[in-house]
């Protein structure tokens, strides 16, 4: 079972409904892709794509919310109806069962809330209920600000198995991870 819908206040009177993304989510998906800064979707996709082909597109929003969990923010403003302002997910290893790779984006103007620790800490408490011991994330070492949100969630950091052009953020989920991760005051987050 998927995560449950839930409504979140941030700071600045912003408020986002997060949830699983669902197939019908598609167009606002690829809007929210295509509105990222370069910067940010190279962080993201580790690529300067301009916007996701038809088959990522359907990877990314026809998910079977057990081995591929996606949460979506949704801005709660009637100027910006069904807008996606950040996505978040983790994909369960098939090599490693009990481990899930995880990625984060939000969008630009919704960065600095808190809204990558909100998201990090719903990925983390819904895949420790599923059993797994860790999330693993792909992280680019000039994501400055991406790696000190990780540190400062407790994850650790070890050099990438394909070269230095990455490290990995690793996640514990068992133990030495808080049960819930809270959202801090001014605080780095992506």
């Amino acid at each position: 079972m998927g995560p449950h819908a839930e409504r979140v206040a941030l700071p600045g009177r912003r408020n986002v409904l997060l949830r699983p993304i669902q197939p019908q989510d598609a167009e606002a998906e690829q809007a929210f892709v295509a509105g990222l800064s370069l910067a940010a979707r190279h962080f993201r996709f580790h690529v300067g794509l301009r916007q996701l082909s038809p088959a990522m597109l359907r990877q990314m929003t026809e998910i079977d919310h057990r081995d591929h969990v996606a949460l979506v923010a949704v801005a709660d403003a009637p100027a910006e109806p069904r807008r996606i302002v950040a996505d978040a997910r983790y994909v369960r290893l098939a090599d490693a069962p009990t481990e899930a790779e995880f990625a984060i984006a939000v969008a630009d103007d919704w960065q600095s809330l808190g809204l990558g620790r909100t998201l990090m800490d719903r990925l983390a408490r819904h895949a420790r209920g599923q059993g797994l011991h860790a999330l693993v994330g792909d992280v680019l070492p000039e994501n400055r600000r991406m790696l000190v949100l990780m540190r400062g969630l407790g994850a650790t950091t070890r050099p990438h198995p394909d070269g230095p052009q990455m490290v990995q953020a690793v996640f514990p989920l068992q133990s030495g991870m808080p049960q819930e991760i809270r959202p801090a005051s001014p605080s780095p987050s992506y």
